[in-house]
């Protein structure tokens, strides 16, 4: 019988975790992160996945950090990268390498990297082990958690909405005073201002100075909250970054700075200028392929620079967003085919509406519905292959662990005019007898 009873509390309970997983949430957030824990192991891994997506990160790591090697491996593999990094950077750097090394070394790349945020910036300063708080629960609930905590520098607790992005605050000495059965929204402060984790020291300086802030919070390009600067880490991170500017001036910095000494700058740019060098040279001697029918044609030779030209905007454009996304953090590398779908899109539209104006020009210049034809195509093809390159080229580098600011430009700059050289004289040796002499 009582084995009966047991069975059904159980089915009951994988009935509640199903078809409630959001209530069910709130309920594992309060227990300790043992049990929770044991309910994971329990549980099928896609839906102890399910629940990690929404569970507050610091439940979801102490949790993590109990279960079984498979599951916390199973269920670190199956979460969005941006989630597993979260609960990760909540645990200790033991833990953190353990885990890294038990998971898949691509996913482990993309969590440490995910984890390692530049030098002065937000994602760099702040703690990401941040108190966090639903708005319907307890002061007293609240409360037990803080005395259980080993943290005790708490000032403020961030309270969250279901997506975690950052509702308001409650201050200590409001929780302190408050009946232990109150909720946290009838204490609710209005949220503070956030930074995202990619902004600079500067400007989290300029925040915490305008709203004299004890602390600041941290948040991702969705809102969600993954950490918090105190004001004691912005003051140390500001004289230990005095302290490298000294080093800088005098030559000692590992990466080149305004001041740093020639030789130094000479032996970081050097080399890029012998690789562009070097690409010169092949983009010309596509050029020199095609020397016969340019002579045939000097209309060509006028025209040439036209479709580089417009093609090496049209890359720049999609490798300045693509750049611009991946200093955000708002892509990586797994996001490559949405990227390149996007960017190839608009890179077609545009090449065809750029072809129009161009072959419209050159038929008004030329009179040859040849050459028009020619240009027009070639602009499209050009425009296509530019705008694939500045979106695919940098996230490529990334991925293999190469810096994408340093090289993306000269390797873009090799891509776009080749393929416009060879795709404009190409079209123009196969339809040379539409071509005027």
């Amino acid at each position: 019988m009582a084995q009966t009873t047991e069975q059904a509390v159980t089915g009951l309970a994988q009935t509640f975790l199903e078809l409630y997983p959001t209530e069910a949430v709130r309920v594992l957030e309060t227990l300790p992160a043992n049990e929770i824990a044991d309910v994971s192991n329990r549980e099928p891994v896609a839906r102890v996945i399910a629940l990690f997506e929404c569970i507050l990160p610091g439940a979801g790591a102490g949790a993590l950090q109990r279960m079984g090697p498979d599951s916390a491996r199973q269920v670190l593999s199956g979460l969005e990268p941006d989630r597993a990094s979260m609960l990760l950077s909540r645990l200790d750097k033991d833990s953190q390498t353990a885990f890294l090394s038990a998971v898949d070394s691509r996913l482990a790349r993309e969590l440490q990297t995910l984890m390692t945020y530049p030098h002065g910036t937000a994602g760099n300063l702040m703690d990401p082990r941040t108190t966090l708080a639903r708005p319907g629960s307890t002061v007293g609930e609240i409360l037990s958690y803080l005395h259980a905590a080993e943290r005790k520098r708490i000032y403020d607790v961030c309270v969250v909405d279901e997506e975690g992005r950052l509702i308001g605050t409650v201050a200590l000495q409001d929780l302190a005073v408050a009946a232990s059965q109150d909720r946290l929204e009838e204490l609710l402060r209005r949220a503070p201002p956030s930074v995202g984790a990619m902004a600079t020291r500067e400007e989290v300086v300029d925040l915490m100075t305008q709203h004299r802030l004890s602390s600041l919070p941290v948040i991702d390009t969705e809102g969600r909250v993954i950490g918090i600067i105190r004001h004691d880490r912005l003051i140390a991170a500001a004289q230990e970054e005095a302290s490298v500017d000294i080093q800088t001036m005098v030559g000692a910095s590992k990466e080149e700075r305004a001041l740093s000494n020639v030789s130094f700058a000479i032996r970081k740019r050097l080399p890029w200028l012998q690789i562009n060098l070097v690409t010169a040279f092949l983009a010309a001697s596509v050029v020199g392929i095609f020397e016969g029918i340019i002579a045939k044609f000097t209309a060509l030779a006028v025209l040439l620079p036209i479709v580089a030209g417009q093609s090496g905007n049209t890359g720049a454009q999609a490798l300045a967003v693509t750049m611009r996304g991946l200093a955000l953090r708002e892509i990586r590398p797994r996001h490559w085919i949405r990227v390149t779908l996007k960017e190839f899109n608009v890179a077609f539209f545009n090449g065809i509406a750029v072809a129009l104006t161009t072959s419209l020009g050159v038929y008004l210049w030329s009179r040859s519905a040849g050459l028009a034809l020619v240009i027009g195509i070639s602009m499209i093809i050009s425009m296509v292959a530019a705008g694939l390159s500045g979106a695919v080229i940098p996230m490529i580098l990334l991925a293999f662990g190469q810096d994408p600011a340093q090289s993306s430009s000269i390797i873009l700059t090799t891509v776009t005019d080749v393929v416009g050289f060879f795709s404009f004289l190409g079209l123009a040796t196969l339809l040379a007898a539409m071509l005027p002499t």
